[in-house]
């Protein structure tokens, strides 16, 4: 598994790992209409064309999981954060074909150096991802949120 920073020509793998992975995780927490709207990988298309073409997401960091030529996992971050001034990630995915070979934390280490403080904002319920991330030494710190029906809690990881 060869783990890298994501370039303009990962935009394709990168949309269609955006919207597996949703419809592999969200399916049951999202609505059916939203994960098999036609529009939503287009969508993920221009999403990621922009974070790696704006000028306005330079200091975002995005890196790509590749197995065998192609593209099965994403993380995407900012490292100078939004909400608390600290790195954030944004985004994780793997395929699940992929998960538990390791891929997803060489993700995470990829876009937010180990040792930084960071947080995120992770699905509840989605054991699978807050157990990674519990791991990778994130704790939930008592915020949370409801995004489009969705309960979010907020994880966040200390400076090593």
């Amino acid at each position: 598994m060869l783990v890298r920073p994501a370039d303009p020509e990962d935009i394709p793998g990168l949309a269609h790992v955006h919207v597996q992975g949703w419809r592999e995780t969200y399916r049951g927490l999202f609505p059916d209409q939203l994960l098999d709207d036609p529009e939503f990988e287009p969508r993920r298309r221009r999403f990621w064309t922009a974070v790696l073409t704006d000028p306005r997401y330079a200091e975002h960091r995005a890196a790509v999981a590749e197995h065998d030529g192609q593209i099965v996992g994403l993380a995407l971050a900012n490292p100078a954060g939004e909400e608390l001034g600290i790195p954030q990630l944004y985004a994780l995915y793997l395929l699940a074909a992929h998960q538990g070979s390791g891929a997803g934390a060489r993700l995470l280490d990829a876009v937010i150096d180990p040792d930084d403080e960071a947080v995120l904002w992770v699905a509840d319920p989605n054991p699978r991802a807050q157990a990674f991330y519990r791991r990778n030494r994130f704790v939930a710190d008592g915020a949370e949120k409801v995004e489009d029906g969705v309960r979010e809690i907020r994880m966040h990881r200390p400076a090593a």
